[in-house]
């Protein structure tokens, strides 16, 4: 599958929000992120498109979601986890110990100014 063809399978994840010409519609700058980290691993070869459909569809169906779809994109970023985890990129606890870094990090930042790990102080 060629890099175009793969970012066309990506943006037709289940349930990926669509504006009316069909493109990917993002309300976070974060959630734009988690998709172009997505299509950069599959670029890579990281994961198939099937790989990925089949594991962010498994996330989007575990019970607990939210009604509204508003959790859409932390289904992304559990798929992603999975998908390191699995193919043996990262384990759970490197992925968890990332995340608090970040959120540090982002809670250290000053306002309007970039979100950059070296920002923790715990780092």
């Amino acid at each position: 599958m060629s890099p175009l063809d793969a970012r066309a399978a990506l943006a037709g994840s289940p349930e990926l929000p669509l504006s009316l010409e069909g493109a990917p519609v993002f309300a976070e700058p974060w959630h734009a992120e988690a998709f172009a980290i997505a299509v950069h691993l599959n670029e890579r070869g990281l994961f198939t498109w099937s790989e990925w459909a089949e594991t962010l569809s498994a996330k989007l169906h575990q019970p607990g979601r939210s009604p509204d779809g508003s959790d859409y994109f932390d289904c992304w970023v559990e798929a992603l986890s999975a998908l390191l985890e699995s193919k043996g990129v990262a384990d759970a606890a490197t992925i968890l110990s990332l995340q608090h870094s970040w959120q540090r990090a982002a809670e250290a930042t000053p306002h309007g100014k970039p979100i950059e790990l070296a920002n923790d102080p715990a780092r």
